[in-house]
């Protein structure tokens, strides 16, 4: 925040417009660092503390609900220690600090959710809110019936069973390609739940999350979720 004009910083935290500012501080009703403030033009620093009618205020914090359309080879994290480009390099014009919800893989595209929201980041990431999440896969081949119903019931992976999944298969262009929505998050699940199959991944994208989705959404852009897609997913914004 650096400096800001005590009205006008009233103003950010919510209490009342500019105007309305002004005359709750011609009142006496605010305080600066414990000290009735009467005079407009008054400087608020980071670090100080404004009361009104003896109640500490603080700027609103705008939350943001983001879908993202992942490229490959972009670290889902804050930053990177080799340098690498990481998702929040893709965001300008947001001040509050956003972080993923859950992530994807360096190798694989796709939407992501991201969010200055704990309690949503918390609710999408329960696993009693069964919130499945949809990739396409590209595969070396096409399983047989036997291991699209390992995949659809549950594939041994190391020390864990996989949760049921949907699955669906067809031929694409060349390739085989296989639709997977899993309700669980674990690391590089998807790829290796193709390889205990037999299956080589070409390429792994995600194209949806719960209910969201857009086809229309570039990589490397974003958009924010429409309050109807939070609701579809089961939330309820404050």
């Amino acid at each position: 925040m650096s400096e800001m004009r005590l009205q006008k910083y009233i103003a950010y935290c919510g209490v009342a417009s500019r105007r309305k500012a002004e005359e709750l501080i011609a009142a006496g009703r605010i305080t600066l660092n414990g000290s009735a403030v009467r005079k407009m033009g008054v400087l608020v620093k980071d670090g100080d503390e404004v009361r009104y009618n003896g109640k500490l205020i603080s700027p609103e914090v705008k939350k943001h609900y983001i879908l993202f359309n992942k490229p490959e080879g972009v670290i889902t994290s804050a930053s990177d220690e080799f340098g690498r480009e990481t998702v929040l390099d893709f965001f300008d014009g947001i001040n509050e600090r956003i972080y993923p919800v859950g992530r994807l893989d360096y190798d694989t595209s796709g939407l992501l959710i991201l969010t200055n929201d704990g309690k949503f980041a918390n609710f999408m990431t329960h696993p009693s809110n069964h919130i499945g999440k949809t990739y396409l896969v590209a595969c070396s081949g096409m399983p047989d019936e036997r291991g699209l119903n390992k995949l659809r019931n549950g594939v041994e992976i190391d020390d864990f069973l996989t949760h049921k999944a949907k699955v669906s298969a067809y031929r694409g262009k060349g390739k085989w390609t296989l639709s997977i929505t899993i309700y669980e998050g674990r690391n590089r699940q998807v790829r290796r739940m193709i390889e205990a199959v037999g299956l080589k991944v070409l390429a792994l994208k995600r194209i949806a999350i719960g209910g969201v989705h857009d086809k229309k959404l570039a990589e490397g852009k974003w958009r924010s979720l429409t309050s109807g897609e939070l609701r579809d997913l089961g939330y309820e914004a404050d």
